[in-house]
């Protein structure tokens, strides 16, 4: 069980924990406070809901987002919080992605969404 609080000390691992991190977090305050051009959890809760999610699973998906990143930059209950980030890239996933197949979109094709060629990066980093 202690292990579950145990951040890694090597400086490799900590690199990638940290840059994760911070994209975890940026994405997370897009759908939480509406930074950086985001929608807020206003928009971002009504757009899952579309997507099928209910409370509290839409409102779970952007605070995992955003406090998972914070755990993961800080190095605080980094274990947890790399979970919390690989349930939301899972559901997004299976939600959103697979259905357009597995590369990004890097036309940015009009009506062609991103593959989840990026979540299975995150996921295995």
């Amino acid at each position: 069980m202690e292990t579950l609080f145990v951040t890694s000390v090597s400086w490799p691992i900590a690199i990638v924990r940290v840059v994760l991190g911070i994209i975890f977090f940026a994405h997370g305050a897009q759908k939480v406070f509406g930074w950086f051009g985001g929608y807020g959890l206003k928009g971002t809760t009504g757009y899952l809901s579309l997507l099928g999610f209910r409370f509290p699973s839409h409102n779970l998906v952007c605070f995992f987002e955003l406090l998972g990143g914070i755990g993961l930059v800080l190095g605080l209950l980094t274990r947890p919080a790399a979970l919390a980030v690989a349930i939301v890239m899972v559901g997004a996933v299976l939600k959103v992605h697979a259905a357009n197949a597995f590369f990004l979109n890097w036309e940015l094709t009009p009506g062609k969404g991103h593959g989840l060629e990026a979540n299975l990066a995150f996921l295995g980093a």
